[in-house]
């Protein structure tokens, strides 16, 4: 299981925690609290105990060195790539909106502190890119998020993802 920014405070159960940004883990301190392993693709982030950066290898497809993440310009299509270092074969996500609704806040822990609010459009854009290299590798992708504009993967439910 991969938390995904401030996923980690729904499930602090999770096995790894991603995080691109050194904004972000300057504004949470590292997650001390955080005892598993703790990866992020800006090298600022590298000053918080206990995460490793990773090097940023361009936008799409798939990164197979350990090293290395694509960065499909969102930290769920880079934690898409960590888990494949990690050996999944099956990947569920959830949470995938990539889309805002009128009115609704753009994230669902709240707006981003410098008020950014991000191209869903933009964000979903290198998707498409990662599906045949991650085929290729054997990985299954599921999308179990309850709504979604991410189209390129199979949808399920998370009952049909559990079961």
């Amino acid at each position: 299981m991969i938390a995904i920014n401030d996923a980690y405070r729904l499930a602090p159960w999770a096995d790894v925690l991603y995080a691109c940004d050194a904004d972000w883990w300057k504004l949470h301190a590292g997650v001390p609290t955080f005892t598993g392993p703790k990866y992020a693709l800006q090298s600022r982030a590298g000053h918080w105990a206990g995460v490793q950066v990773l090097q940023n290898t361009g936008i799409e497809g798939l990164e197979t060195r350990p090293f290395g993440l694509r960065n499909g310009r969102n930290g769920g299509y880079q934690a898409i790539n960590l888990a494949c270092h990690y050996g999944a074969t099956r990947i569920v996500l959830l949470g995938f909106d990539m889309q805002a609704r009128r009115g609704q806040r753009s994230h669902w822990f709240g707006e981003h502190p410098n008020g950014v609010r991000p191209s869903y459009e933009l964000l979903g854009a290198a998707f498409p890119s990662i599906v045949e290299p991650l085929r290729a590798r054997g990985v299954q992708v599921q999308n179990a998020s309850r709504e979604t504009a991410l189209e390129c993967f199979p949808r399920l439910s998370l009952a049909e993802a559990l079961a």
